[in-house]
């Protein structure tokens, strides 16, 4: 009977260290199961949220040239200037009209000014001698961004102070790529680059379509 007994003790101690290491496997699973399910759920979050994101911008993108759209296409009529150029323009200078000088004074090409009473003083940048500079520009306020529209189309239409002619080949172009590269051969704009961003806009959003009926 002792020995029987001594059996019986060796045999429930074996029950309960198997039974602990049992439990001890599924609190690793457990814990286990916790970061893998953890790690794919944020890396499922964080793609849900760069998707919301891209798709937050091409919402407002897209609201933006619908905005803007209808006025250029009517000053097209009127004024001979492709609508496309206009909105790629504006879209380029305002950086969507989120830049301070289109958010809060509805400037959305950056046109410039003398008068105090109608501008207002803000840094910008410009292409000079090889190399971008920060320089203090005093740059027209409107009312209304349809009146900054207007202003940049009469400024291709009559030209600078200094040259009436200045955007004729602007005028004279009636392909979006020709009138693109003639706002900077014409001195319309210092980056370099200015053309090839310009086209760019107009081919990845499809604003050749507004230029149709422009005479």
């Amino acid at each position: 009977m002792p020995q029987k007994r001594r059996y019986t003790v060796h045999r429930n101690y074996r029950r309960k260290r198997s039974k602990k290491n049992n439990n001890t496997t599924l609190i690793l699973l457990a814990i286990v199961a916790v970061f893998v399910i953890s790690f794919f759920g944020y890396r499922r979050y964080v793609q849900y949220k760069r998707e919301t994101q891209v798709e937050m911008v091409q919402q407002s993108h897209t609201a933006f040239i619908k905005k803007i759209s209808p006025y250029a296409v009517e000053l097209g009529q009127t004024y001979g200037v492709l609508p496309s150029i206009t909105i790629a323009q504006a879209i380029l200078e305002s950086d969507w009209g989120s830049s301070t000088l289109a958010s809060q004074y509805n400037n959305y090409f950056g046109i410039k000014g003398d008068d105090p009473s109608n501008t207002k003083v803000l840094q910008t940048k410009e292409y000079t001698d090889g190399q971008w500079v920060t320089i203090n520009g005093r740059f027209r306020v409107y009312s209304d961004f349809r009146e900054s529209m207007r202003d940049h189309t009469k400024l291709l239409v009559n030209g600078t102070s200094w040259n009436s002619q200045q955007y004729k080949q602007v005028l004279q172009s009636k392909d979006y790529i020709d009138a693109a590269v003639a706002l900077q051969a014409d001195g319309y704009a210092t980056d370099p680059g200015y053309t090839s961003k310009i086209i760019r806009i107009i081919q990845k959003y499809n604003l050749k379509k507004y230029d149709e009926g422009i005479k």
